[in-house]
This record gives C-alpha cells, structure tokens and sequence, in this order.
C-alpha cells in the first residue's frame, strides 16, 4: 500500500499537534533514547502492527524500490503491515518523521544528522547505510569551470538536503557565495528534479546538483555535462547519499520489527548486484508510484555511477557537519549515539558476515 506525497504531507500537517503535545515528554526522554539504542536486537517492545516507511523515487533509493516491488522488504517484516510514502526531498521526510507521520525512512544524510543535533540526539537513530555515490553537478555544455556560474541559477532539490549542502559548501571552496535567502555571486534554486530538468531543458536553469538518476536524466535527456562529480570531493571516491533512519520512539517500542526493517533493506541490496533485474524492478515501482520509467540509456547509467552498500560510511558523518555548518545550514553539537547498528550487525552476524563500524558514534 503506498500513499502518494500529498497524503504524506496532509499526515505531517495533521500530526504536527501530537508532536507539540509530546515534546515536553520527548525531551525528557534521555535514558529512552539509550535504552532504544542498546535494544535494537534484543528482545525488549513488541512488533509492531504496521511500519510506515517514506523514500524517494529516485536510484540512490533503489534498495527501498525494489525491496517493495519484490516483497523483500514485506518478507523480512513477516506480519508487520509495510506501508510506504514518497517523498522529493529530505528536509520533508524529516518533517514527517518528526511528526510521527512516518516511523522509518530512506534519507539522506545531511537532514537526518540535522534532526538529530536539533533534537539534542533525541529524534532517530540511522540503523543501516542503503547507498554511496550517484550525485554531481552538471550544467549546460558550455559552462567549463566554477567562475562561469557567477550570475548564473543551479538548481537543488530543496533547501537544506544533502546536494543543497554539498553545492554551497563546495561553491565555498571556490570562493562563490550564494545567500540561504536568494542572491550573491549566483542563485541556488530549490526545485523539485522533475521541474529542474523541464525547466533546464527550457532554457530556464543553468545548472543542478542532483541525485541518481537525475545527473544522467540531466546528461542523457537534456544534454547537460558533469562540471563535478561529487565522488571527486572525497578521498576514495565514498561519501554517503542514503542512509535507513527510525524514530528513536518506535526504535524503542519496536526493536524487533527494525531489526526485519534492516533485513529486508540488505536483501534488497543484495538483490541490487543482479543490475539487469535491479533496472527491471526499479522501473516497475517507478511506474507504480509516479505512473513513469527511466529509459535504458539512463537507467543504466545511472546504476554504474551508485553503490548500494549497507555500511553507512559512519566517518565520513563529522565532515557532513563540518560542511552544512560552514554555509550556516547545520547545528553544531556530538554525533555521539546517532548510529544505531545493532540490528544491522545482528543481522550480518547470523550471515557470517563482518561487523559494520558506526565510527565511534554509535
């Protein structure tokens, strides 16, 4: 069952009351949150009834896309109802999250660390990587290097999520500036991708920092080229586009229906190495949830630039804050707690697979 980005907002406006009426509980809840970390694999809570999971119609969400295609992810949730939700862009998910209108969700880092500093650690834990790589910016041909964008308009998918924050910080590097409010040595326009690439294709955008498979709908539909590729940025090419986040309350309520969440989420990655089936089942939850397929020059592309990893990167986190604080969209405070692994290594334990690090923050 998957209820369309209109009801999920329609659930984050409707539930924005109980979360008011909770926080004076929520933020008392320190030694909840603890034990909702140390519980993940045990034995404490119930299962739950029904999970409701949000994640974007985009590649770098292709384990969440095809695990619900194919039932992997309803099979590891046994009689747990898995209900789902799409969404264009992080800092919406995490209104919704936060909101108790979602319990679980495919999203980015950079919202996710956000939520956790503001909520002083109290809001999620991150239980699973999903995937690494598959952004970049591209541009329109003719624009060769960083000084061609002043006065110019770059697209990203919303204010605040992860290429938002990694185009202002690397527009930084490059000692551009462009204001959260408009303005400066060029505009960053906070678009939906769909919207970006017609309005490229019009004339009208000069440029976007996006996600798989936007970059290659960008470069194969609109005839943009890659000015950066984001994987570029970082040493050894890995930097974290997609993490599994809970709600440290249903984490706490439920450990045990997280822990079948984390499952199906790495057999979904596991059923991503076969690329042939992962673009067929892509394609088909595409078509379900926006009634649209990627062709196969774009989605193949598109498949050859995102590693679907169930490590989260956990390292690279501080340098992410490091990041968003520098253009003024992070909070500062300790990571410390904001990885949750536990069920995820329970689970490769009984694999006989090796322990994922949480890099000190777990």
């Amino acid at each position: 069952m998957r209820t369309p980005l209109r009801t999920a907002t329609t659930l984050v406006r409707t539930a924005v009351a109980l979360v008011v009426a909770a926080t004076a509980i929520g933020l008392t809840g320190c030694a909840g949150a603890t034990a909702a970390s140390t519980g993940a694999s045990g034995s404490a809570g119930t299962p739950a009834a029904t999970i409701r999971v949000g994640y974007f119609d985009n590649v770098t969400h292709a384990p969440a896309l095809v695990g619900i295609h194919t039932g992997l992810l309803q099979k590891a949730l046994g009689k747990t109802t898995l209900k789902t939700s799409q969404f264009n862009a992080g800092p919406a998910e995490i209104e919704a999250l936060s909101a108790g209108a979602i319990d679980a969700a495919y999203i980015g880092p950079s919202p996710a660390i956000n939520s956790y500093l503001k909520s002083a650690g109290q809001s999620l834990k991150i239980v699973s990587g999903v995937a690494v790589g598959g952004a970049a910016l591209v541009v329109k041909p003719g624009i060769t290097s960083a000084d061609q964008l002043k006065g110019r308009t770059i697209a990203t998918p919303q204010l605040g999520n992860t290429q938002d924050v990694a185009l202002r910080y690397w527009l930084t590097k490059k000692g551009l500036h462009a204001s959260l409010t408009g303005g400066g040595d060029l505009t960053i326009a906070p678009t939906d991708n769909a919207q970006a690439l017609t309005l490229f294709q019009a004339g009208k955008l000069d440029g976007a920092w996006v996600p798989e498979p936007w970059v290659s709908r960008f470069v194969v539909d609109g005839g943009a080229k890659v000015l950066v590729d984001e994987a570029s940025l970082w040493p050894g090419g890995t930097f974290p586009t997609t993490v599994l986040a809970v709600s440290t309350s249903f984490l706490k309520a439920h450990p045990q229906t997280v822990k079948a969440l984390v499952k199906g989420n790495a057999d979904a990655v596991a059923a991503l190495k076969d690329t042939t089936a992962a673009a067929a089942d892509i394609n088909a939850q595409l078509k379900a949830d926006t009634g649209k397929t990627l062709t196969g020059p774009v989605i193949t592309r598109a498949l050859q630039h995102v590693t679907f990893t169930v490590d989260p990167a956990a390292a690279t986190f501080p340098t992410l804050v490091t990041h968003a604080t520098t253009v003024g969209l992070g909070t500062k405070g300790s990571l410390a707690g904001l990885f949750d692994l536990s069920a995820l290594n329970a689970v490769r334990a009984a694999a006989k697979q090796p322990v994922i690090s949480s890099g000190g923050l777990g």
